[in-house]
């Protein structure tokens, strides 16, 4: 199998609905995402056909053209299957390239993702969702994920779903760009399970898994 080919099939697997930043081409499932943007995107596989492979060799480059340059992508050790590519080259309509060659005792086999960085944002869930009673009301306070590294220039939005123990559903709102909001509705005594989702404030990429539950006791009302 010719690599234009095989690079053919990563992109377009790459740009299939639902299959964005996933590629299971050739001997390993290619997983990449920007959890860190714009530091960083961190990548991993699976190996499917060579379990048994000795090490890895990550490389990546920008754009499909094979005199592009091919860099390192960096993994803490050749049988490590993760690596990171540093320093993303941000808002590019050229996409990255990752070649991902698995070494195991029958020789070598290589898996391909193309992808662009932006359509890949996935942040981690916020941190530390608090409650606080508020006379009759209820503030729910959080934190941007630590791994986002400059929450103040590459903003977020929110999601907040919360629930009345016993309820059987989420109520939810947002977006929110502050990173507090108050329930209004609380019944005494009740208490709440409360979750937060972020996204990059422009929408690209995908929502983050919900946050940890935070929990509180509503205030009783006068």
């Amino acid at each position: 199998m010719s690599q234009r080919f095989l690079l053919s099939l990563a992109l377009w697997a790459s740009c299939s609905h639902g299959n964005a930043g996933t590629a299971a081409l050739s001997q390993s499932r290619v997983r990449c995402r920007a959890s860190r943007y714009p530091v960083a995107v961190d990548c991993s596989w699976t190996p499917l056909r060579a379990p048994n492979a000795t090490s890895f060799i990550a490389t990546y480059r920008l754009g499909v053209a094979a005199q592009q340059q091919s860099l390192p992508c960096l993994q803490p050790t050749p049988q490590a299957t993760q690596c990171t590519i540093p320093d993303v080259h941000l808002f590019s309509t050229v996409p990255y390239v990752l070649n991902v060659t698995a070494v195991h005792p029958g020789g070598a086999s290589s898996s391909l993702l193309a992808f662009v960085a932006e359509r890949i944002i996935k942040p981690d869930p916020p941190e530390r969702v608090r409650l606080r009673a508020a006379g009759q009301q209820l503030q729910v306070l959080w934190h941007p994920p630590a791994s986002w590294p400059f929450p103040d220039i590459f903003s977020l939005k929110y999601r907040v779903r919360y629930r009345r123990h016993g309820a059987s559903h989420f109520r939810q709102v947002g977006p929110i760009e502050a990173t507090t909001f108050t329930l209004r509705t609380t019944k005494p005594h009740a208490k709440y399970c409360v979750q937060v989702s972020a996204q990059d404030l422009t929408d690209y990429g995908k929502p983050s898994d919900w946050s940890l539950p935070g929990q509180a006791e509503a205030l009783k009302r006068d």
